[in-house]
C-alpha cells in the first residue's frame, strides 16, 4: 500500500514551480485558459508553439529553446488558473506532469503536441472547475477525496462520514448534481488518470492496475477497453 500511495502521489503532488516572465503580453489566451473556453484555446493553437511569432531566444539550441518556452507556458497558465480558483495541487502537480515529459522530448514535433495537450488540459480543468462551481459543499469534498484518493479503494460509506451525510442522502445527492453515481463518477477518474498515465509517464499498465486499486490487471484492461475502444497498450502505442 505504501509503495502505491508514493507512486501515486508522485504522479499528482507539486514540489517546485519554476517561474519565468513571459515572453509576451498574450494576456488574452492565458484568459481564454482561465475561463475554460476550449474553442477559443483550440484556435490560438492551430499553428503550434514552433510557429509562434516573436518567441525570445533563450537558447542556441532549437529544442532546448522551445523546450524553455513551454516551461514558460507551464507557468504563467499555473498563476492564471490557481488565481482564477483551481487548486495549487492540481495546477502545480499538472506542470510538473508536462515538465517531466517535455524534457524527455527530441522533436519540435512533438514538442508540439504536448504543448498541445498540455494548454487543453489547463482549460479543460478550468471548464469543469467552472461547471462544478453547481455542486454543493458535500458533492464538491467527495469530489476533491476521490481525486486524491483514487490509488485507493473508496466507498460510500467512508465518503458520507467525511460530509456527515447519511449514505443514502449522499448518494442521490451526487447522482443529482453529477449525474453519474458515486462509483460511476470513481470509474470515469480512474480511466481518464489511467489514460494520461499511458501518455505522459513510462509505467506499465500493470503497474498502473495496481497503482488505481483495479482487483486485477486483466479487469484494468477490460474497463479501459469498454471505455476507450483500445487495450492500454493499443492506447499507449497510437495516441
Amino acid at each position: 500500500m505504501e509503495n502505491k500511495e508514493w507512486i501515486y502521489k508522485e504522479y499528482i503532488n507539486r514540489e517546485n514551480l519554476i517561474l519565468h516572465a513571459p515572453y509576451e503580453p498574450e494576456m488574452d489566451f492565458y484568459t481564454a485558459v482561465k475561463n475554460g473556453d476550449i474553442k477559443k484555446v483550440k484556435n490560438y493553437l492551430k499553428n503550434g508553439l514552433s510557429s509562434t511569432p516573436g518567441l525570445g531566444l533563450l537558447s542556441e539550441n532549437r529544442i532546448r529553446n522551445f523546450k524553455y518556452h513551454f516551461i514558460i507556458t507551464a507557468a504563467m497558465m499555473s498563476r492564471y488558473c490557481i488565481d482564477a480558483g483551481l487548486s495549487h495541487e492540481q495546477a502545480y502537480s499538472l506542470s510538473d506532469y508536462y515538465i517531466q515529459k517535455v524534457d524527455r522530448l527530441d522533436t519540435l514535433a512533438k514538442i508540439d503536441r504536448l504543448h498541445y495537450d498540455m494548454v487543453l488540459s489547463y482549460t479543460e480543468l478550468m471548464k469543469n472547475l467552472k461547471a462544478s462551481s453547481k455542486y454543493s459543499k458535500p458533492v464538491i469534498r467527495c469530489i476533491d477525496h476521490i481525486y486524491t484518493h483514487l490509488h485507493m479503494r473508496i466507498t460510500l460509506t467512508e465518503l458520507a462520514e467525511r460530509v456527515s451525510l447519511s449514505p443514502s442522502y449522499l448518494s442521490r445527492l451526487f447522482k443529482k448534481e453529477t449525474g453519474l453515481s458515486i462509483s460511476e463518477y470513481i470509474s470515469v477518474q480512474k480511466i481518464e488518470t489511467a489514460k494520461n498515465m499511458l501518455l505522459y509517464s513510462d509505467y506499465s499498465p500493470s503497474q498502473i492496475s495496481s497503482v488505481l486499486g483495479y482487483p486485477s490487471q486483466s479487469y484494468f484492461t477490460e474497463r479501459f477497453k469498454k471505455s476507450t475502444g483500445a487495450t492500454p497498450l493499443e492506447y499507449r502505442k497510437h495516441r
